[in-house]
């Protein structure tokens, strides 16, 4: 009698599992959640995971679109170009389950990427008290990858939420990230996405994407090496591709209108080598975005240690920076001038904290050549 009982309980169990099993929830990665800011002008792909097979669809701004979940339960559609809104609407997701996703804006996205000068928050930058008191703009919303971490293979699922831009959020924020948008807003009207996905100390190598490394012919050891990662493969945040895979791909194909990124001090010597990684870096994130045009505008090292009497054969600086000039050959790119603002009382000081300038720097190039204000001067002299 026990045995009987106990053979229809496990049965019991088993019809529950798999009961759950066929009802999975749909889900959506985290960077597609409520507060966000969806991109303007260009098709939104918006995915995520349900049952195989399951019916999903996507409303918003008076369009529905419906797609099917794959064997492997992922699912996508693509909404039509929307205007730009300020007005906070909802986007619904519906499958066996219903998502809503509240306070959704429409306007322009930018991913903030680099080094510990891009990683440098609002908290720790020149006058940093009023500057943090004052980042109260609820048409700028602020999205952080969070920690640092690394993968061998590109990761689909990733972490963070959006934020609205106020104080308490905007001073953990990367600096050069949130002047940046904070002059594009006040110029354009319309509301402001920033993505932060930063890691100091780190090459450009682990940013890159294997297609990118695959896209330059004198990248081709690199992108044999990548090719040859699995799932067990030890990487760290030296690895190429390894910082991509996990804190960019989880993005991606997340809609926006381009990037901005300061790195280069770890690749300190590099000449031209650093010029073929760069127009690497710029192809693998147009392809992973789904934007051939994505803009892409970088800092140029800024001004470290004292003086040296021959800096082009002892000064590895001098080469990164000649290397980022010359990548401006790649379309839809530019480049804001930073030796001049390094911090003059301490010049050994690797990070300067205005960060300002760079950021206003930056919001000129975009301006002037991603959004048409030919009016503005892009930058002063190029070095």
């Amino acid at each position: 009698m026990k045995l009987r009982s106990l053979n229809k309980f496990s049965t019991s169990l088993c019809l529950l599992a798999i009961t759950l099993t066929a009802t999975a929830d749909v889900k959506l990665p985290p960077v597609l959640g409520s507060g966000m800011v969806l991109q303007r002008g260009l098709p939104v792909p918006v995915w995520g995971w349900a049952d195989a097979g399951e019916k999903v669809s996507v409303s918003f701004a008076g369009q529905t679109k419906t797609a099917n979940a794959g064997d492997d339960g992922k699912w996508m559609v693509k909404l039509e170009p929307l205007k730009a809104s300020s007005k906070a609407a909802s986007l619904t997701v519906a499958g066996k389950n219903k998502i809503s996703l509240d306070n959704v804006l429409v306007g322009e996205v930018w991913i903030c990427s680099g080094q510990s000068n891009m990683e440098w928050a609002l908290r720790s930058s020149t006058n940093a008290k009023e500057e943090v008191a004052a980042a109260d703009h609820p048409q700028i919303r602020l999205f952080n990858v969070p920690g640092h971490t690394t993968s061998p293979l590109p990761k689909e699922k990733g972490a963070g939420s959006w934020q609205v831009c106020k104080p308490i959020k905007a001073g953990g924020f990367s600096a050069v990230g949130y002047f940046f948008g904070r002059r594009l807003q006040k110029e354009l009207g319309v509301p402001i996405g920033l993505i932060g996905s930063n890691w100091g100390g780190t090459r450009i190598e682990p940013w890159t994407t294997l297609a990118g490394f695959e896209s330059v012919p004198e990248l081709s050891k690199i992108a044999n090496q990548v090719k040859n990662y699995k799932a067990d493969t030890r990487v760290g945040g030296g690895s190429p591709s390894a910082i991509y895979n996990s804190m960019v791909h989880p993005l991606t194909p997340y809609a926006m209108r381009g990037g901005i990124w300061y790195q280069g001090e770890s690749n300190g010597g590099e000449g031209v080598t650093y010029y073929h990684k760069k127009h690497a870096l710029v192809n693998g994130w147009r392809k992973a975005f789904q934007n051939k045009d994505l803009g892409f505008y970088w800092v140029q090292l800024a001004n470290f240690q004292l003086p040296k009497n021959n800096p082009a054969g002892g000064d590895g600086w001098a080469k990164i920076r000649e290397a980022q000039t010359q990548a401006l050959d790649i379309p839809h790119t530019g480049m804001a001038v930073a030796i001049d603002l390094a911090d003059a009382h301490n010049p050994r000081d690797i990070h300067p904290r205005n960060k300002q300038d760079v950021g206003g720097r930056l919001a000129q190039w975009a301006l002037h050549q991603t959004y048409g204000k030919k009016n503005l001067v892009p930058t002063g002299p190029l070095y």
